[in-house]
C-alpha cells in the first residue's frame, strides 16, 4: 500500500462514518508546497465514542493495527492515536479535534482537494498548515517545519492569506517565528 492509497482508505472511512476531518502535517505541506519524504499521515478528526465501533470494524486487524483503548484514551484526553499498516510501514496519526477557537477556524476553512487523481479529501487550508508548523517549530525546534513553511510560501505564496496568519500568530504567541519567516523570504527574493 502506498501513502496516497492509505489516505484514500482512511478519508473514505471517515466520510462514510460522517466524521469531520482535515488532512494536515507533511501531506498537507506537500499539497501546497514542495514534495518531501514522509511515512505518516496526520489527520485532525472530530471522533466521538459513538464512532469507535465503526472505526474498529472498518480497519481489518489482519491488515491494520488500531487499538480501541488508544482511541478511547485519545477522545478522553483530546490527544491522538495511530492506525498502522505494518506491511508498508505507513502510519496515520489521528489527532482529536479540540474545542478551541483555532480548531473551529481551521475546520470552517477546509479545502476539498485531489491528493491523487482518483479521489478528493478534506485538507487544512495552507494558512492553517503554516500556523501549526510554526507551533511545532516553537515546541521542538525542528528545521523541517520551517522548510515546509518556506515551501508552501514559495509554491502557493500568492494564494496565502498572510493577514490571517499574522492574526493567529499574534493570538498564539508565534509572531516572532512568523516575522522571521517573512524576513527570510524577503531576503531570498
Amino acid at each position: 500500500m502506498e501513502l496516497f492509497e492509505l489516505l484514500q482508505k482512511v478519508a473514505g472511512i471517515l466520510e462514510h462514518l460522517s466524521i469531520p476531518y482535515l488532512v494536515t502535517g507533511s501531506v498537507a505541506s506537500m499539497a501546497y508546497g514542495e514534495p518531501r519524504l514522509t511515512n505518516d499521515i496526520d489527520i485532525i478528526a472530530a471522533i466521538e465514542e459513538k464512532h469507535i465501533a465503526g472505526l474498529l470494524s472498518a480497519f481489518s486487524l489482519d491488515e491494520f493495527y488500531i487499538s480501541e483503548d488508544m482511541i478511547r484514551d485519545a477522545i478522553k484526553h483530546q490527544g491522538q492515536f495511530n492506525i498502522i499498516h505494518p506491511a508498508s510501514g505507513l502510519k496515520v496519526d489521528i489527532i482529536i479535534k479540540r474545542d478551541t477557537p483555532f480548531d473551529s477556524s481551521r475546520f470552517k476553512r477546509l479545502r476539498r482537494i485531489y491528493p491523487a487523481e482518483s479521489y478528493q479529501a478534506n485538507f487544512s487550508a495552507p494558512e492553517d498548515v503554516i500556523i501549526k508548523k510554526m507551533e511545532f517549530y516553537q515546541e521542538g525546534g525542528s528545521e523541517k517545519h520551517l522548510r515546509d513553511i518556506a515551501g508552501i510560501l514559495k509554491v502557493s505564496g500568492n494564494e496565502v492569506d498572510k493577514e490571517y496568519i499574522s492574526e493567529w500568530a499574534r493570538r498564539l504567541g508565534l509572531t516572532e517565528i512568523w516575522d522571521a519567516m517573512l524576513r527570510r523570504l524577503s531576503e531570498k527574493s
